[in-house]
């Protein structure tokens, strides 16, 4: 997200988490200092219960340190190769110095090869992992892997399903069961073009999710 009404606008459903991309090879990346003005003047309590997630792909410490206290992010997702010393370096930063702190989500792009043991190392530094689709660059694909591998993640951290969700997939998101399964992250299937949210699809999806039966 980084357009403050579309982002106002989707303040309104019950999203626990909304997400900025600070990665500048995104076409969604956040660009200027528009979005950072109108979090800390306008906007400042316009994400009310919501997280603010910031997404950095292989970036350097100082940045994330810099965009978490600039953005007033909840959480940092690392969706490059970020090591469980890279994790562990920002927590020692955070935990010696009284700078703003986020929780930590690691991303791993999966196939059907996946080796699931990879994730074990990080499970003492991040809050949970995200499940994306393996791509030939960093960052989402629009496409969906079998989510049947995840039957091989037997880990206790906590995970996000992504990867190429979209409206048609209500069903099948409602039917998925595992053990650490917490949510699913949407984006390029519910967009009107990069980075600009379609609400009311976004809304009809939620809505769906949440009927009983």
């Amino acid at each position: 997200m980084r357009d403050p009404e579309n982002i106002a606008a989707l303040a309104a459903l019950s999203l626990d988490y909304i997400g900025f991309i600070f990665y500048s090879k995104s076409p969604r990346a956040v660009k200027g200092d528009k979005l950072e003005k109108w979090l800390r003047g306008a906007g400042k309590d316009a994400l009310p219960g919501i997280a603010r997630v910031g997404v950095f792909v292989n970036a350097e410490i100082e940045e994330v340190l810099n965009r978490v206290h600039d953005y007033q992010l909840d959480f940092v997702q690392l969706h490059g190769e970020e090591s469980p010393e890279y994790c562990r370096e920002l927590i020692a930063i955070w935990d010696m110095s009284t700078m703003r702190r986020a929780g930590i989500i690691k991303a791993f792009s999966v196939d059907d090869q996946f080796d699931f043991s990879k994730t074990a190392s990080y499970s003492s530094s991040v809050h949970f992992f995200l499940f994306d689709t393996k791509g030939a660059l960093p960052g989402g694909t629009g496409e969906q892997f079998d989510w049947s591998v995840l039957e091989k993640y037997t880990g206790q951290t906590p995970f996000l399903l992504s990867g190429g969700i979209g409206p048609q997939d209500i069903a099948r998101v409602r039917q998925f069961r595992h053990n650490q399964f917490m949510g699913v992250d949407l984006n390029s299937r519910f967009e009107l073009a990069p980075g600009q949210k379609d609400v009311p699809a976004l809304a009809d999806f939620m809505n769906g999710l949440h009927q009983e039966g």
